[in-house]
């Protein structure tokens, strides 16, 4: 397959190099090391021993390409690498190798161990996107556009507001994700520590610590709660990316020109139309989302796994859980210099109020004309006065003075006043400053 063009364009760059079959095996040995120690440090192995196995295996040669066919015949990684592992140990110490372990300790550890700078690395990048939609919601808290329901013109809202919706919506998923914990696993080949008794518990503790995981109540072999609240918290991320890309997408449209991606050399041009710039941050962002949206569907039908040891649904859930990291770090790889450097265009957001003739604000005249003419005959009036505005290209409020039935009505002042969408735009103001509020507070 080939992955460079199909699937790493929409995962994080660096992410890509510290996440290969040599990180695996890393992270593997890490955990095998820190077994090692563990067992030292409780007596239960000569002292030195932990560091004798380190000697001889950290920057040793393991066969990843081996490792990889011999997958096939166990099923996972940690089988052809354990063998490996005790083949480049001196006679001595191969006792000493993989003691009370299981493969899916080594796997489901060693996994963990990968994901903690990938949520390191999200968290920063989710970070630099609040702190750029903040900036926007700011600086555009008074500027009116086009609310929209249904793919159609509503009623008048801030593009501050939007922002600020976005910005509230990344932040949730930002705290969500971090609150996720990565714990250790280690119960061996059924769970419950054979051969070591009240002992296992203390050395997976003390494996968490050396590792910097968490220390789980129980193993974790077929309770999957671990996996499922890291999927779904990734996936929450990638649909909060996916929701700015969507509206950003919508409104850069030729027709709304609202918004427009930042502009870059070669970004978002067309293969045959010179005249193009396409939202591509946005389809990159749209499509990362979409794949880990089908992974978090695979990660949670996997969450029931049978007895001690999962037969297909364990293994399922090692490509999906990694992808989505990558690709969740991707979607916001692109997320940040789209907010960072999204070009908004006031006077578009204007031009758009104004494209129905005013008819936005039908409602509002409505409301304000009924003590005078009554409800029905204010609809009526303040719809057809719209209209007439739309067709003739005339301000909506001029018509409406001229109008037969309102002229004399209600004062002009009035009447301008209620047809001005910024005048309209409801709580968009109150709403910016307390997501700023919330935004900006310590979190607890």
């Amino acid at each position: 397959m080939t992955a460079s063009f199909l699937k790493h364009p929409f995962m994080g760059q660096s992410a890509l190099s510290e996440c290969d079959d040599q990180a695996m095996v890393s992270a593997m040995l890490e955990v095998e090391l820190a077994l090692t120690r563990a067992q030292e440090d409780a007596g239960a192995f000569p002292v030195g021993v932990a560091d004798q196995l380190r000697e001889h295996l950290e920057g040793a040669d393991f066969d990843l390409a081996g490792i990889a066919r011999e997958t096939l015949n166990g099923g996972n990684a940690a089988i052809p690498f354990v063998k490996q592992g005790r083949a480049l140990l001196p006679q001595e110490l191969r006792c000493y190798w993989h003691q009370g372990a299981t493969s899916q300790d080594l796997v489901d550890s060693a996994l963990m161990r990968l994901m903690v700078p990938r949520l390191r690395a999200v968290d920063g990048l989710l970070q630099r996107c609040g702190s750029a939609a903040l900036t926007l919601m700011e600086r555009h808290a008074a500027t009116p556009m086009v609310g929209r329901t249904l793919m159609q013109q509503a009623l008048p809202i801030t593009f501050g507001v939007k922002v600020a919706h976005w910005a509230v919506g990344l932040e949730q998923c930002r705290r969500r994700l971090m609150a996720v914990e990565l714990p250790v696993q280690f119960g061996g080949a059924v769970g419950v520590h054979s051969g070591w008794d009240s002992t296992g518990l203390g050395l997976m503790d003390a494996m968490a610590r050396q590792l910097g995981l968490s220390a789980p109540v129980m193993p974790w072999h077929t309770d999957r709660y671990p996996i499922h609240t890291l999927g779904t918290a990734l996936d929450a991320v990638a649909g909060a990316a996916e929701k700015v890309a969507l509206d950003v997408a919508l409104l850069t449209q030729t027709e709304i020109g609202e918004v427009a991606e930042p502009a870059a050399p070669g970004m978002g041009e067309s293969s045959s139309m010179p005249h193009k710039r396409n939202p591509v941050r946005s389809a990159l962002i749209r499509s990362a989302a979409r794949q880990v949206h089908g992974h978090a569907g695979t990660l949670m039908n996997a969450a029931a796994q049978p007895l001690e040891r999962g037969l297909g649904e364990w293994h399922a859930e090692w490509a999906p859980l990694m992808e989505s990291a990558l690709l969740v770090e991707g979607a916001l790889e692109q997320l940040v210099p789209l907010l960072e450097g999204l070009e908004v265009h006031p006077e578009a957001m204007r031009r758009n109020l104004a494209v129905t003739g005013g008819g936005i604000m039908a409602e509002p005249v409505a409301r304000l004309l009924t003590p005078a003419l009554g409800a029905e005959a204010a609809r009526a009036v303040s719809a057809e006065a719209a209209e007439t505005a739309r067709r003739e290209s005339r301000p909506y409020a001029e018509v409406l003075a001229a109008h037969p039935r309102v002229a004399g009505q209600v004062p002009a002042e009035e009447l301008h006043t209620a047809c001005d969408p910024a005048a309209y735009t409801g709580s968009s103001g109150a709403q910016i400053e307390r997501a700023r509020q919330w935004l900006t507070a310590p979190a607890r």
